[in-house]
């Protein structure tokens, strides 16, 4: 039997915020609570967008923090390598299979169209359905191909995909109705992230996955591929997401709370304890370090949280609130009255 492990994926595409530092902290629980190792992985598929300083930093980052890992980026371990840009041949064999076996095909929409087929009307229901392209001919495939480079979907159906979340509960979906054909790989030769994902899950025998639940979809594209390459799945937990003050998740490039300005202003054990109240393991932010919080998925909450930083003065405490912004999306309220976080931009 393979033993447990866990993984934590960032995407290096800038200086890791609360929100990253959340789902890394719950995975890091999860996985010692459980005996289970740690992987550090970047995806990095995307050359444009990612790479060096930001792996680097993010590293820092989490060693500021005092969270270890096992096996992965920084220390090494005997199934990478663990940038995904080093993984090509990897995720080649795989669609390769995928091929042969007919689970995937050529398609030539523009991201417009894709976009445009999947955004429904207020108040539609929309099956996604199927890409015009799977219904083409050979001759027509052979003919398009000389004129450009088509991306590569998976060919699903209306096929159920259920599964127990560790923390969200029961999930099912319907691939074609709830996900549609999603890309394996795009035209410019860059793998897809649900491939990508799937493939080195697979093979570095992670069995435990911790991540945000606007995901929890993904699972469904994931759980998939691994039947059609033979893989064993794992079992997942998608955990809250952290919002700004205005209901949008925190983001890398608008620097929402960027561990810059975090560590320029406070301890490791201070962001760990805002970050243990907000996922429901500590009453009120408090500083701890991690490995004196008590973990079980039965007290983290399952909502998203609303992390507001509302420009306080140096000597005014943590504090939380309870609040909601949305009553479609009802959210747990975290008033972060810690000094604000500057940039260049003006104050976040």
């Amino acid at each position: 039997m393979m033993p447990d492990k866990g993984r934590f994926a960032p995407s290096p595409s800038g200086r890791m915020h609360l929100g990253n530092a959340f789902s890394f902290l719950l995975s890091w629980l999860d996985a010692r609570s459980a005996g289970a190792g740690l992987v550090l992985r970047m995806e990095d598929l995307d050359p444009d967008r990612t790479g060096p300083p930001w792996t680097g930093l993010l590293v820092e980052d989490l060693r500021w923090l005092g969270l270890d890992w096992d096996e992965g980026y920084g220390v090494g371990g005997p199934l990478g390598p663990y940038c995904q840009r080093e993984r090509t041949a990897l995720y080649e064999a795989a669609f390769r299979r995928l091929q042969a076996q007919e689970d995937i095909y050529p398609c030539w929409c523009s991201r417009h169209q894709r976009l445009a087929a999947s955004a429904p009307h207020p108040g539609e229901v929309r099956d996604l359905g199927r890409c015009p392209c799977r219904k083409l001919s050979h001759a027509e495939r052979e003919r398009r191909t000389l004129v450009k480079a088509p991306a590569w979907k998976a060919a699903v159906s209306h096929q159920l995909i259920a599964f127990q979340d560790l923390l969200q509960g029961p999930q099912s979906f319907d691939l074609s109705r709830d996900c549609g054909d999603f890309v394996v790989r795009r035209a410019d030769g860059v793998y897809g992230y649900q491939l990508a994902v799937t493939v080195d899950d697979a093979l570095m025998g992670v069995t435990r996955v911790v991540r945000g639940r606007d995901l929890l979809d993904s699972a469904a594209r994931q759980l998939w591929l691994m039947e059609r390459l033979g893989y064993a799945a794992p079992v997942y937990a998608h955990v809250p997401l952290l919002l700004a003050g205005d209901g949008r998740r925190l983001a890398k490039r608008e620097r929402d709370l960027d561990f810059g300005e975090l560590r320029a202003r406070r301890t490791p054990e201070e962001v760990l304890g805002l970050l243990a109240a907000l996922a429901g393991l500590l009453e009120r932010p408090e500083p701890v370090k991690a490995a004196e919080l008590s973990f079980s998925w039965d007290r983290v909450v399952r909502e998203d949280c609303i992390v507001d930083a509302d420009q306080p003065s140096e000597s005014r405490p943590l504090r939380i609130g309870e609040g909601q912004t949305d009553p479609q999306h009802p959210s747990k309220h975290i008033q972060t009255s810690t000094p604000s976080c500057s940039s260049a931009e003006g104050t976040i």
